[in-house]
Formats: structure tokens, C-alpha cells, sequence
């Protein structure tokens, strides 16, 4: 079981070689006899079972031997988010969208088709669409696809080598102690703890690095500017905890507050956006910079 940032889950199952089947759901079938044939048609027709990077499979498709595929259960009801995203930049070979608070961005557990990937291939009709990184579903901003299969690769390549500049802004208490010392880089190191949802801070070389710039005053918050070094789950958000300003809103530092599957309070988003990203493209050579239309406010 895969379990993702937001506390919801999906499943993988592995094809493995040395066994031969007419089509893949033969295969689902013969894996789980307790699952009946209609019930995986349904599956298979309302887009639950999809490769690794999100791209939906067929029950007629090829069985493929040493790969895996992920499949989602049937749900009664899945939470509305009643929030647009926005496609900033549309080219042949990325799509840039600027995503609302409380949208996920991949299918997974209670989501489908209120996920920011499924509402794009919607929209575009691109069916190869494939999200490059992640950004929590509570956190609002910049998120870069794909849209050419052959080419996915070359531009995760910048991600996995740390060749892209993200930038976030969030709001946080004002400390005037803390804000004497800004801008700043903070420096721990980041594990995972008892509980899947919360990171914490232990002893040790550090692994995530975060510079950060105050950008205004509003007492009795601030907004900051937020420059990720690396890439751990929550840095931000631990980072801003660590230092006696968490922001404004989490539900997960410093106190974890349980999941909400439905019903969501949508009155107070979590305050931190992928404001900017900027890169070199791989395939074209352009320098790109996109910056979110977004704007966070703040709760006096």
C-alpha cells in the first residue's frame, strides 16, 4: 500500500514475467478471484487502474511483465473541491497550471477526478500529461507537466539533479528576534516520524537547507520567501515550525489534526504557495520562469 502526504492511499500490484495473460484484465482477474470480472471493468472504464506516472490503462491493453501498475477502489463519493486551477503556459512540450489550495495533484485514495492531473487531461486532452514533481494538496502554486512520454524523462532529470529553482511564500507569525537574523539559511536534518503525516527534526549532518527572506510585515504575521536547497517532504512547513513561526493554518505542525475525508473546511487554507519556478528547458534550451498569479491573505 502506497500511502501519500495527505494521509490517502492507492495500490500497486507487480507483472511479473514467466506468466501469460490475454490482456490486463485477465491478469486483475486472476489476481484478486475475490474481485468479481465487473466490478474491474468498472474499474478499468472509470480511469482507476494507470501506470506509475498516472496514465490511464485499458482492460484490453497488453500485459506487460516486470512492471507495475496502480489501481484505486470504487468510491460512493469523492470530496468536491470548488476551487479552478489555471494553465499559465501551454506549449509542445510542458504545461505549466497554477494549482487552488486543498486540490491533490496525482489520483489517490479518496481523489480521482478531483485531482489537478485528471481536471488538465480533461481540459487538454492530452492523456500523456504527467506532473514532473509534487506539491501537497494543501499547498497552492506552480506545478510543471509533461506533455510529450518520450521527453518525461529529460525534464525529471532537472528535478532529480536539483537544477530547478523553486520559490515559495508563506505566512507566518512576526518574530522580531527571528526577523533580526533574515534573511537566513536554515540547515537540520529530516526524518520521518511515528506517525506517516509529520516529519521531524533530529540529530545529525543535515539533508535540507531552506534560505529565508522576510518580505513583509503584518503584525501579527509576515510573509517570507521560501527557497527550498532540497526537496524533503515538508521542509517548509518543519522549517517554519522549528523556528517558533509555523504557518499560518497547518493541520500538521505543530499539531497534527485529524484527517478530514469529507466536509472540508475550505475557510482556512493552509498559507504557503509555489510561487516561482525557473529552469533551463532540455529540450528547447529556453530559460523558463513562471510565476503564480496567486496571492496568499491573512486572518487578523
Amino acid at each position: 500500500m502506497k500511502i501519500n502526504s495527505e494521509g490517502v492511499s492507492s495500490s500497486r500490484v507487480y507483472l511479473p514475467a514467466g506468466q501469460s495473460y490475454a490482456n490486463l484484465l485477465e491478469f486483475f482477474v486472476s489476481k484478486f478471484p475475490h474481485i468479481n470480472v465487473s466490478e474491474w471493468n468498472a474499474r478499468f472504464g472509470e480511469g482507476l487502474v494507470m501506470t506509475l506516472e498516472g496514465e490511464r490503462v485499458a482492460a484490453h491493453d497488453t500485459y506487460l511483465p516486470n512492471t507495475h501498475l496502480l489501481y484505486f477502489r470504487r468510491l460512493a463519493r469523492e470530496p468536491e473541491i470548488p476551487f479552478e486551477e489555471v494553465v499559465l503556459y501551454h506549449d509542445d512540450h510542458i504545461l505549466v497550471a497554477d494549482k487552488p489550495h486543498f486540490l491533490p495533484v496525482t489520483p489517490s485514495g479518496l481523489y480521482l477526478q478531483q485531482t489537478l492531473l485528471n481536471r488538465l487531461r480533461r481540459i487538454t486532452g492530452l492523456q500523456h500529461l504527467s506532473p514532473l514533481h509534487r506539491i501537497d494538496r494543501d499547498t497552492a502554486g506552480l506545478v510543471v507537466f509533461s506533455v510529450q512520454a518520450h521527453e518525461r524523462g529529460a525534464y525529471q532529470n532537472l528535478f532529480r539533479d536539483r537544477v530547478v529553482t523553486k520559490v515559495y511564500e508563506a505566512i507566518a507569525p512576526y518574530a522580531e528576534d527571528l526577523a533580526a537574523k533574515l534573511p537566513m539559511t536554515y540547515q537540520s536534518r529530516l526524518e520521518e516520524s511515528e506517525h506517516f503525516l509529520q516529519m521531524r527534526e533530529v540529530a545529525g549532518d543535515f539533508n535540507t537547507d531552506t534560505l529565508i527572506e522576510l518580505i513583509e510585515v503584518m503584525r501579527p504575521w509576515a510573509r517570507y520567501r521560501l527557497t527550498p536547497g532540497s526537496g524533503k517532504k515538508h521542509q517548509l512547513r518543519c522549517h517554519l515550525n522549528a523556528l517558533g513561526i509555523p504557518i499560518q493554518h497547518d493541520q500538521i505542525y505543530p499539531i497534527l489534526t485529524p484527517y478530514q475525508e469529507y466536509d472540508l473546511d475550505f475557510s482556512k487554507p493552509l498559507q504557503l504557495l509555489a510561487k516561482e519556478i525557473a529552469f533551463k528547458d532540455p529540450i528547447t534550451g529556453e530559460d523558463r520562469i513562471f510565476i503564480s498569479q496567486r496571492q496568499l491573505g491573512s486572518d487578523d
